[in-house]
């Protein structure tokens, strides 16, 4: 099975000793789980992009420090993309600016939050039991690292997970696309890295606050297990 990893940023070269690059990050965190998942790599940020999306059978988007609505040619590009994914009916996993970029591209809308920058450790609330969240959680810890968030739903969505200072925290788009506002893939070093790296971006009060919560319980092994359950499911459904 093949996954094109749409890469929408890099990782900074002083912190890739730490789990490397986005395309060393969610191999990590998916092959354990899903073994026979093939990895393609599309650097869309420099314009790298599949000539078809038929070129594989799910699509991953990754987090960015750029915004959706930010008047960059990738982004435009990027769009297009994900509405051609919609259109032709392929399996969509978006990670933060993945989650955004799934609203903003079809016809949803993302801007800046109100609360400001959401890092640490967050739960996210279970507001939509389905099947393929096994096992069943009432609710999940999750890394955070964000300013942006879904403001508004696009067409056939529906709101999965909140948080207290997200709303949106996880929604899917129809059967086969979802969005994850928080990053399973970080380890708790990188977080801690890019927290401790933007304290004068994010505050030092929500710094030291989202330092703290590192010490809490973290889900972001059951949240990649119930994505690869999402796929399965997707898949079980055409056959």
């Amino acid at each position: 099975m093949k996954i094109g990893l749409l890469e929408c940023d890099h990782v900074r070269e002083e912190f890739r000793h730490i789990a490397g690059d986005y395309r060393d990050m969610f191999p990590a965190l998916f092959m354990p789980l899903a073994p026979d998942w093939e990895f393609v790599f599309y650097d869309v940020t420099n314009g790298h992009f599949p000539a078809s999306v038929e070129e594989c059978d799910i699509y991953i988007c990754t987090g960015s420090k750029f915004s959706v609505y930010d008047d960059e040619p990738w982004i435009h590009v990027l769009k297009a993309f994900v509405r051609q994914i919609y259109d032709q009916q392929k399996i969509y996993l978006g990670v933060c600016f993945g989650h955004q970029m799934l609203a903003e591209a079809l016809g949803g809308k993302v801007q800046k939050s109100a609360v400001g920058w959401c890092v640490g450790v967050h739960e996210f609330t279970i507001d939509q039991q389905l099947p393929w969240m096994d096992p069943a959680q009432e609710s999940v810890n999750l890394l955070m690292m964000c300013q942006d968030q879904v403001h508004q739903l696009p067409p056939d969505s529906a709101v999965l997970a909140s948080a207290n200072d997200c709303p949106v925290a996880m929604f899917r788009v129809g059967e086969r696309m979802l969005g994850v506002q928080a990053h399973p893939e970080f380890p708790l070093l990188y977080e801690e890295a890019l927290m401790r790296s933007r304290v004068e971006r994010i505050g030092a009060e929500k710094v030291n606050k989202g330092l703290e919560s590192l010490t809490l319980p973290l889900h972001s092994k059951l949240m990649a297990k119930w994505m690869v359950m999402f796929v399965k499911t997707v898949f079980s459904l055409t056959k």
